[in-house]
């Protein structure tokens, strides 16, 4: 138990260490990667679509 207790005190210190980003910065940051995930979604997604559609030409023109 006392153990527990030594680690929850050293990681209340290690939070205070941590410099926490402004609410501008946080907005900013938050904007930034919610436009990558979906610019990366359509990406994945246009390959998908290509490469099911590649496969179902093979699939339908050499009857496998």
């Amino acid at each position: 138990m006392k153990g527990a207790i030594q680690f929850l005190n050293e990681v209340k210190l290690e939070l205070g260490k941590v410099v926490w980003p402004k609410f501008n910065e946080l907005v900013g940051s938050t904007i930034i990667v919610l436009v990558l995930v979906c610019i990366f979604a359509l990406y994945l997604g246009a390959v998908d679509y290509g490469l099911s559609q590649g496969a179902h030409f093979i699939f339908s023109r050499y009857g496998i």
